[in-house]
């Protein structure tokens, strides 16, 4: 694995928001996560990312890679030795990039699936959508560009969306094996996300009616980034274990919605 980290900007970052019934998102996590919500609600979303510029922290700028990539995110807590910790389950990430597929899980944290990307960026809006290569998720999404965040349930308003997000930048995900959770944390020194309008979604994750009965999966929100300079770096692997109940953990769940 890269310890020193890899640098990269993120050309454009879609993060598409879903509130989710708090019992159902326990079950889809392993202990010891517990989901972290929002005014009772358990957040979830896809992010919609294209970076550029990937490289090893020690190369020089101007180089790297330039990739579409997805992943499917629920925000999680956990206590740690130092008390709760944040981040993001990332049950599944998937890329256009052949080289990102072959590298997560072994030269960076974070396996990811293949997928074919189809993107049309516009004044205003931008659409992304994209299939999974062994056929499980399918998503479309086209978010417009908004002065205000509206319409969340989640999130009163820019500001405290963008701070939980910030506060949750790690992402933990399966790593080959089980037993462990691979971590992927981002940093940035210009943090800068802008409020978005969901036009139209599709998700065949979050409209599996066996993942998410009628009504435990709803559309909140979107918010966008771009032009982010960014680091990646690997953080230690989570210790994970069963989840003993369809419910565990969610009660346990403190959140932003406590202090917002």
């Amino acid at each position: 694995m890269i310890r020193t980290g890899l640098s990269s900007t993120i050309e454009r970052r879609l993060l598409v928001n879903y509130r989710v019934d708090p019992h159902i998102a326990a079950a889809l996590l392993p202990a010891p996560l517990r989901p972290h919500l929002v005014r009772g609600q358990a957040v979830a979303g896809i992010c919609l990312l294209r970076i550029g510029g990937v490289r090893p922290s020690w190369a020089p700028a101007g180089t790297g890679l330039t990739s579409e990539n997805a992943a499917h995110r629920i925000s999680v807590e956990w206590d740690g030795p130092d008390g709760v910790e944040r981040g993001v389950y990332i049950p599944r990430r998937d890329t256009a990039s052949r080289l990102n597929a072959f590298a997560g899980g072994r030269i960076y944290p974070g396996e990811h699936g293949r997928a074919d990307f189809a993107v049309r960026e516009e004044a205003g809006a931008v659409r992304v959508a994209f299939a999974t290569r062994d056929g499980e998720v399918e998503v479309d999404a086209t978010v417009e560009d908004a002065g205000e965040l509206r319409d969340s349930e989640l999130f009163t308003d820019l500001a405290e969306a963008s701070e939980f997000f910030r506060l949750g930048s790690r992402g933990l995900s399966p790593a080959a094996g089980g037993g462990h959770l691979d971590v992927l944390e981002l940093s940035t020194p210009a943090w800068k996300v802008t409020a978005g309008r969901p036009r139209t979604v599709r998700s065949s994750f979050f409209e599996d009616l066996d993942r998410f009965p009628p009504g435990s999966a709803v559309l909140d929100s979107a918010l966008v980034m771009r032009g982010v300079a960014a680091r990646w770096t690997q953080g230690a692997p989570l210790r994970v274990g069963a989840r003993t109940g369809a419910g565990a953990g969610a009660e346990g769940g403190t959140g932003a919605g406590a202090a917002a």
